[in-house]
């Protein structure tokens, strides 16, 4: 059984490389006419102006989003101070009214007074 599997194994590997050596392939050369060339030179300069562009936009884009996000810290900014200056309005009612009810006790009890005297 050990000779099947060697001999499957060596089945399946690769020939070796040969130390042959290779062609050197002709070099081939590129010719392009003017019109060619124009055409090229005319495709690079539209990608440099549509890179240039994109940049542009993208320098705009960048600019607008720093602003909202200025914009939008200012508001959560004013959003904290305007509910601090509620609470701080709460609880100065909440005294207020305490104060309030204070002063009506006292009054109401200077008139009972006042209501004995009379008697």
């Amino acid at each position: 059984m050990t000779e099947f599997s060697w001999e499957t194994e060596q089945q399946h590997q690769p020939p070796a490389p040969s130390h042959e050596p290779e062609e050197a392939s002709a070099p081939s050369t590129v010719s392009l006419s003017a019109s060619d060339f124009a055409a090229l030179e005319e495709r690079i300069l539209r990608a440099v102006e549509v890179v240039r562009r994109e940049r542009q936009l993208r320098t705009e884009a960048e600019a607008r989003a720093a602003s909202a996000e200025a914009r939008v810290e200012r508001a959560d900014t004013e959003r904290r101070e305007q509910m601090a200056a509620g609470d701080e309005m709460r609880q100065e009612l909440a005294a207020l009214r305490a104060e309030r009810n204070e002063v009506r006790g006292r009054v109401e009890r200077l008139l009972s007074q006042l209501d004995s005297l009379e008697l």
